[in-house]
C-alpha cells in the first residue's frame, strides 16, 4: 500500500510578526537578547536544566495515518479502540460519565476525520509545496533551519535519528518539536512564574493565528507551514496547552484516570500531532487504530516514567502525581512521600507503577514495526530510552 499526501497546488501567503517575541506580547521581561533572532526571546534557553521538574519527552512515537484504511466502516465507533474503560460510574450523582480514554479516543477520532475529507476532496493524500511566494522562501528556510537547531542541541539522540526522514518529514517534526517546547517552557521554564492563565489563553490565541496562516515570529511560520502542508488537526496543539493550564493549578489527581488525561496532554498529543507527518510501513497490516494506540500508549508510559523518576523532586515543589485512591489503598499518604519514606509499603506501591508503565510501553512497541522504515529508529530508541525489560 502506498502511502501519499495531501498536495495542493497553491498555498496561503505567511504574514509574519516582526514583533519581538512571545515573552513581549505577555508583558515578561525578556532574558535573551532577541536582535540575535527574530524569535529567540523564548527559545534559546542557555542553560540546559538538568534538575527541571518532569521533562516531558517530545520524542513520543509518533505515526501516520494510515490512510487506506481512514475510510473503513465502523472507524467511527469507539468500539474498535481498545479502552481500559469505556466509562465510569458515578455512585454520588447516580450517573455513567465518559472515561478519559474515551475524550483521548474522540481526539483521535477527530484527526482520522479530517484525512477522511481530504480523501475525498482530492482522491489521494499528498505533501502540499513549500510556501515559495516572494520574500517568504529565505524566511521558511531560515526558520526550519532554527528549529532543526533547537531539536540538536535540547534532544540530540532523536535529532540524529530524523535525519533519516525525507526533508519534508524531519523538517515537519523539528517544528512540532519546538512548539512543544516552547510550550513546556511556559510553566517549566525560567520565566514561569511570570506565566499566568491569562498567558496560556494568549499562546492559544497564536496558535489559532498560526493554524490559519498568521504565525507570529520565525518559529510560528515553520509550524505554520507545516500544518499547511500536512494534515494535522489543531486539537491536540490545544489540548497540550489545556495539559500546562492543569499544571498550573493542580497539584493533585484522584485516580489513574484523572491522570491518564494528564499524561495524554502533556505527552500524548505529541503522537497526534505527528501522526500526518511519520509514515507507515507499506508493507504494514496494522488497523488505524492500532497505530494511534501505539502512539499515545508511548507517550503516557514515557511521562509515567517521567513522574515515578521525579517523585521527591516534586514533592519539595508540594507536587503528587500519583493516584490518590491507589495511595490509600496502599497504605501510603502524602505524608509520607513528603517525608520520603522509604518502607515495604512504599517499593510495592512502586512496583505496581512501573508495571503499569511497562504495559504502555509494550503496547507503543507493538506500533514501532509498522511505522515506515525510515521514522522506526527515533521512535524506537526513545522507546528504548526509558525503558529496559528486566533480566
Amino acid at each position: 500500500m502506498s502511502v501519499t499526501l495531501l498536495r495542493v497546488a497553491s498555498s496561503p501567503s505567511l504574514e509574519v510578526s516582526c514583533s519581538n517575541g512571545l515573552l513581549d506580547s505577555f508583558g515578561v521581561v525578556k532574558l535573551v537578547d532577541s536582535s540575535k533572532f527574530l524569535s529567540r526571546d523564548f527559545v534559546s534557553i542557555r542553560a540546559k536544566k538538568n534538575d527541571k521538574k518532569k521533562t516531558r519527552r517530545f520524542c513520543s512515537l509518533s505515526t501516520d495515518i494510515k490512510y487506506a484504511c481512514v475510510g473503513q466502516p465502523g472507524l467511527e465507533s469507539a468500539s474498535n479502540f481498545p479502552l481500559l474503560s469505556n466509562v465510569l460510574a458515578n455512585p454520588t450523582a447516580g450517573e455513567v460519565t465518559v472515561s478519559s480514554e474515551q475524550k483521548v479516543y474522540d481526539v483521535v477520532l477527530k484527526q482520522a476525520s479530517l484525512v477522511k475529507r481530504k480523501l475525498s476532496s482530492t482522491g489521494e493524500l499528498e505533501v502540499k509545496p513549500e510556501i515559495v511566494l516572494p520574500g517568504n522562501l529565505s524566511l521558511l528556510s531560515e526558520a526550519y533551519d532554527r528549529c532543526g537547531e533547537i531539536c540538536a542541541e535540547y534532544a540530540k539522540t532523536f535529532y540524529l535519528g530524523t535525519l533519516l526522514m525525507t526533508p519534508e518529514r524531519r523538517r515537519a517534526i523539528w517544528a512540532i518539536y519546538v512548539w512543544c517546547r516552547r510550550t513546556d517552557e511556559l510553566v517549566d521554564g525560567p520565566n514561569a512564574s511570570h506565566i499566568t492563565a491569562t498567558a496560556m489563553d494568549r499562546w492559544e490565541s497564536r496558535l489559532d493565528e498560526l493554524f490559519q496562516g498568521r504565525p507570529f515570529d520565525m518559529l510560528d511560520a515553520a509550524l505554520s507551514d507545516t500544518v499547511n502542508r500536512f494534515p494535522v488537526d489543531i486539537q491536540p496543539f490545544k489540548d497540550m496547552i489545556e495539559g500546562m493550564r492543569m499544571d498550573l493549578k493542580k497539584s493533585r489527581y484522584k485516580s489513574f484516570d484523572e491522570l491518564y488525561l494528564y499524561c495524554y496532554y502533556v505527552a500524548g498529543t505529541v503522537g497526534l500531532m505527528s501522526v500526518p507527518v511519520m509514515g507507515i510501513s507499506t508493507h504494514s497490516q496494522a488497523t488505524t487504530e492500532s497505530v494511534y494506540n501505539a502512539a499515545l500508549a508511548l507517550g503516557i508510559a514515557n511521562q509515567l516514567t517521567n513522574i515515578l523518576r521525579d517523585v521527591g523532586e516534586d514533592a519539595r515543589r508540594g507536587r503528587v502525581y500519583l493516584p490518590q485512591d491507589e495511595l490509600t489503598l496502599a497504605g501510603l499518604s502524602d505524608d509520607d512521600i513528603f517525608a520520603g519514606k522509604v518502607t515495604d509499603k512504599w517499593r510495592n506501591f512502586m512496583k505496581s507503577q512501573i508495571k503499569r508503565a511497562r504495559t504502555f510501553f509494550d503496547e507503543a512497541e507493538k506500533g514501532v514495526t509498522e511505522l515506515n522504515e525510515q521514522s522506526r529508529w527515533p521512535v524506537r530508541n526513545s522507546n528504548k530510552y526509558h525503558y529496559a525489560k528486566p533480566s
